[in-house]
């Protein structure tokens, strides 16, 4: 009954109010980045979500969109900004999300929804992690975020998708307060984001 119907309930009511509480962060977020990345404060990217149908995904756009002399984007960390770095450690980042929440792309807690591209290379276990709504935040981003493997990162996932409840639910919103407080496993051990997923051996 909560995975099928209050879940949902709960993802509405709490994203509207959600947006409605943070609207005066959200516009001072929303104006500081623009003025600081020629006016574009939003990152707009298809993600697959729940039975890997695709919607567009927004967050708060963190890097810029600065070249090199071939045309090709600079390495993340060279666009990585300071008021970027200070967005992305404070999770505000994540805020445009709630939009996708209220229209019911995502959830408030699930799997992370990644790229487009990913869906043909997970192996049959790993696409379970499509049977639930992507969320803000999940079982995964508790356990460690991008500092953790990707097949740690894809065992978490379907963990959540078999035992998905109220109680969870509540166990990982607490954790990811604590994550927000203390910016724990932000950046993978080797980049300022997580490293592309290729496929796994198995």
């Amino acid at each position: 009954m909560y995975r099928d119907f209050f879940k949902r309930i709960i993802d509405f009511i709490m994203s509207l109010i959600g947006l409605i509480t943070a609207s005066p962060i959200f516009l001072i977020v929303w104006f500081l980045l623009a003025v600081n990345q020629n006016g574009k404060a939003f990152f707009v990217q298809p993600r697959p979500g729940k039975n890997g149908e695709v919607f567009k995904l927004v967050k708060f756009k963190t890097m810029t969109d600065a070249k090199d002399k071939n045309g090709d984007l600079l390495p993340d960390d060279q666009r990585l900004h300071g008021l970027g770095k200070f967005v992305r450690k404070t999770s505000l980042d994540e805020l445009p999300q709630l939009i996708n929440v209220l229209k019911g792309d995502m959830s408030l807690i699930g799997p992370r929804p990644l790229l487009v591209e990913y869906l043909p290379l997970y192996n049959e276990k790993q696409a379970r992690r499509h049977d639930v709504r992507p969320g803000i935040t999940g079982w995964a981003q508790v356990n460690g975020r991008n500092a953790i493997s990707w097949e740690k990162k894809f065992d978490y996932d379907v963990y959540y998708v078999d035992n998905l409840s109220f109680t969870l639910d509540v166990k990982i919103l607490i954790l990811t307060i604590k994550k927000v407080f203390v910016a724990e496993g932000i950046n993978s051990d080797t980049s300022v984001t997580m490293e592309k997923f290729k496929g796994s051996e198995n």
